[in-house]
């Protein structure tokens, strides 16, 4: 026994590549499963295409969509505090615009954006299990001169609504309407026609955390708001693109490091068992 642990360790070509295979095997079916799960995933689409530029890189043409990011915009909310969209900027948006004394839509929309704030609350079912700290309602009043903060907070009161994660917005009625048309676009994407003199409009809008609109939804639709739900949890997986970490992270991931080292050392007891069996 002692001789043979210090007798030279010498492997044949047969060995290293058996020794390769169980190293890469591995972490390729790992890669390729990852990469098929992920690709598997329909993630919510960008909206709101600004422009197409084209570029030179490396001598080969390059096509890139520029689309367009939600400007910021400063109102008051139901607190008399003075916010911005950009406050929130590690939270997930959805918007959507009512008014107090309206009769129709808005009280079956706000109705349903309670909903959708109390189920994230609870953390959602077993498919979305996400806390309102990672998600922020917005509602913007289209009828700002009779929408004064007291109004809006009894309104949001009757609603249930969790002052920190539900804003309900009033200020200047110009920069309401011009955010609605110019910025979230809502007309372009609305079921129904739309008055440029009275945002009065169905839609729920997703906005991700770098503020580009990822959705439109008809927020008076019970199988529409579901799925806002479920885009909301893909946002949220959704890979940061900025993170120039995430690449050494997979690399170090330990799913596949311990299959790799448990691979290695099945091969290393194996080999040493016929080295054992060729040299007794």
């Amino acid at each position: 026994m002692v001789v043979f642990l210090y007798e030279p360790f010498y492997m044949n070509r047969k060995s290293i590549l058996g020794l390769l295979v169980a190293l890469g095997l591995p972490l390729a079916c790992y890669l390729w499963l990852k990469s098929a799960s992920e690709n598997a995933v329909d993630m919510p689409r960008k909206y709101l295409l600004d422009t197409v530029v084209t570029r030179i890189e490396k001598g080969k043409e390059i096509t890139d969509s520029i689309w367009h990011k939600t400007a910021n915009i400063t109102l008051v909310n139901q607190l008399g505090d003075t916010v911005s969209l950009y406050d929130k900027s590690s939270k997930i948006m959805v918007v959507d615009y009512v008014f107090t004394s309206c009769r129709s839509i808005c009280p079956k929309l706000t109705f349903n954006m309670q909903k959708l704030q109390h189920s994230f609350k609870l953390g959602g079912n077993v498919r979305n299990k996400i806390d309102t700290a990672v998600v922020q309602f917005v509602s913007f009043t289209v009828d700002p001169e009779r929408d004064s903060v007291p109004v809006l907070k009894n309104y949001a009161d009757i609603f249930g609504a969790n002052h920190d994660n539900w804003w309900f917005l009033t200020g200047n009625k110009d920069s309401i309407y011009k955010f609605a048309f110019e910025e979230l676009r809502v007309d372009k994407f609305s079921e129904e026609p739309i008055s440029p003199d009275f945002v009065h409009t169905s839609r729920f809008v997703l906005l991700d955390k770098d503020r580009y609109v990822r959705g439109y939804y008809n927020g008076l639709d019970s199988n529409s708001v579901a799925k806002l739900a479920r885009d909301i949890g893909l946002l949220m997986l959704e890979k940061d693109k900025k993170n120039k970490g995430a690449i050494f992270r997979k690399i170090l991931d330990l799913t596949w490091l311990w299959l790799i080292i448990i691979s290695a050392i099945l091969f290393f007891v194996v080999y040493i068992r016929q080295h054992r069996k060729t040299n007794g």
